[in-house]
């Protein structure tokens, strides 16, 4: 019996670090083409819409101040800019009610509560005389007790258009940025109440949980955010739900 021997080899490190690389690189390509079969079918859905972002407070008014002094009107408005650069990509027309740390209230008009009054007037004003298809408010939470964390969106009672919307939202606040596990809830706010559109309020996150608002300041942090919140509205407008025409 003829015995065969096999001599053998070992390949060159330099071919297969190439290989490992083009590995990599094909993994990254198709990630790529994959977004981007998936952005043109998310887009539409919000395409040519009305979409109002309302940053809560701003000018006189702080709203909430958190750990470390971290302000709301600032945080609010960071979201707000990032999210209205978002929606303008898919193909949403965005009102934004400030674009800069001001309020609507008239200097020197009177109380701050009356100046208060007054600034949400005038952004339900905008929001109805645009004729828009959804008012979003962003806010943060702040409580007295550092422990509770966790986004939250709220609608006015009794508006099921509304109630699907921030259901919609919350569920991908759930499931993206995978911190919360809280619910849509129904409450009476003067913005949701007197705005003729579906509306809803963001709460997105507790500024008096320190963890949280070191996150809420980071940038990273804030984009999944707006991607969470684009994505329960790409979610509303697909579901297969009843729309008043």
């Amino acid at each position: 019996m003829q015995l065969v021997f096999i001599k053998a080899f070992r390949l060159p490190k330099s071919f297969l670090c190439t290989v490992i690389i083009v590995f990599f690189l094909l993994i990254g390509l198709n990630s790529v083409l994959a977004l981007n079969r998936e952005f043109p079918t998310t887009s539409w859905a919000v395409a040519n819409r009305v979409i109002v972002v309302d940053p809560g407070h701003g000018g006189i008014d702080p709203g909430a101040v958190g750990y470390n002094g971290v302000k709301e009107k600032d945080i609010v408005l960071q979201v707000g800019k990032r999210l209205q650069k978002l929606l303008n990509q898919a193909g949403a027309r965005v009102i934004m009610t400030r674009n800069s740390d001001t309020d609507f209230g008239t200097p020197g008009s009177g109380s701050l509560l009356t100046r208060k009054r007054e600034d949400l007037s005038k952004r339900v004003q905008l929001a109805n005389k645009n004729k828009a298809d959804l008012y979003l408010s962003i806010h943060v939470n702040a409580i007295p007790s550092s422990r509770w964390r966790g986004a939250q969106t709220f609608y006015q009672r009794n508006r099921t258009e509304s109630k699907q919307l921030a259901e919609a939202i919350q569920s991908e606040m759930v499931r993206i940025l995978g911190n919360t596990r809280r619910v849509a809830k129904p409450e009476d706010f003067f913005t949701t109440r007197n705005t003729k559109m579906t509306s809803v309020i963001i709460e997105i996150g507790f500024i008096s949980n320190p963890a949280e608002a070191k996150l809420l300041t980071d940038p990273a942090y804030q984009r999944k955010l707006v991607y969470a919140i684009y994505s329960g509205l790409v979610k509303y407008y697909t579901q297969e739900i009843p729309r008043p025409k």
